[in-house]
């Protein structure tokens, strides 16, 4: 397997930014190391050329947003480029990524706190937001024990009680509709090439590693990370759940 700092470039062709090439991952035998080449060092590879693809709000995101009370105070663990952030005014929401390139992204295109953090080992102190999301980003931990880690480091920023609660989005498996054409025989662990073409420069292909979500997998990871499942469902090819503590 290769450890390099950055994934090297692969010279198979693949259709749009996220091509339809696949390949079977087996489990790491050190997930940090393989998270940083896998994830990390890809996302700060492809950080520009990722956020330019990257800037219109989800619609049910957006809705939870909107429907904070006025003056919450909320968390965008995974913010990426920070597109979340302006999106409801009358909230203050904290930004964080796990990549330095994102976050300077982030830093130059929003108004707001965007800081580099680590999902599993978040600097905020503890039961003191309203809310959270955290969008597209535990399917990036490959393995269960650090998926459900992530969660229960999410569900611990947050007010006790119902109404401080998180909102957290991850790919499915069951993906029969799209153009990536997996469905509930897919390998769940895989790794999804980023397609980059730049002007004067030839075509590069990163690996990014993603762990796709099965149907009520999602649900027992909150539970078992002690939170509490208020609302879950399927939205575009993503799996999503509204938690508390």
């Amino acid at each position: 397997m290769n450890r390099e700092a950055v994934p090297p470039p692969s010279s198979s062709a693949a259709d749009g930014s996220e091509g339809r090439q696949r390949q079977q991952q087996q489990p790491p035998e050190a997930p940090e190391t393989y998270e940083d080449t896998h994830v990390h060092a890809v996302y700060e590879a492809i950080a520009p050329h990722f956020s330019a693809t990257r800037h219109k709000p989800w619609p049910l995101v957006a809705s939870f947003l909107l429907s904070r009370s006025p003056g919450s105070v909320g968390l965008d663990v995974g913010c990426g480029n920070g597109k979340y952030l302006p999106v409801n005014p009358s909230v203050h929401l904290l930004g964080s990524d796990r990549s330095a390139s994102l976050v300077r992204l982030a830093r130059a295109e929003r108004s707001g706190e965007v800081i580099v953090a680590d999902g599993l080992a978040l600097p905020y102190r503890p039961s003191a937001v309203d809310f959270a999301i955290c969008i597209a980003v535990v399917h990036h931990l490959s393995t269960r024990t650090r998926r459900q880690d992530a969660i229960a480091a999410l569900l611990r920023c947050l007010r006790p009680g119902p109404d401080a609660r998180a909102l957290v989005y991850v790919w499915a498996l069951e993906q029969g509709a799209s153009r990536r054409g997996w469905d509930e025989g897919s390998e769940q662990d895989t790794l999804v090439p980023w397609v980059m073409r730049s002007k004067g420069a030839p075509q590069a292909t990163y690996q990014r590693y993603y762990h796709l979500y099965r149907k009520g997998e999602l649900e027992e990871d909150v539970r078992a990370a002690g939170g509490t499942v208020l609302e879950s469902g399927y939205e575009k090819d993503n799996w999503w759940v509204i938690c508390s503590r």
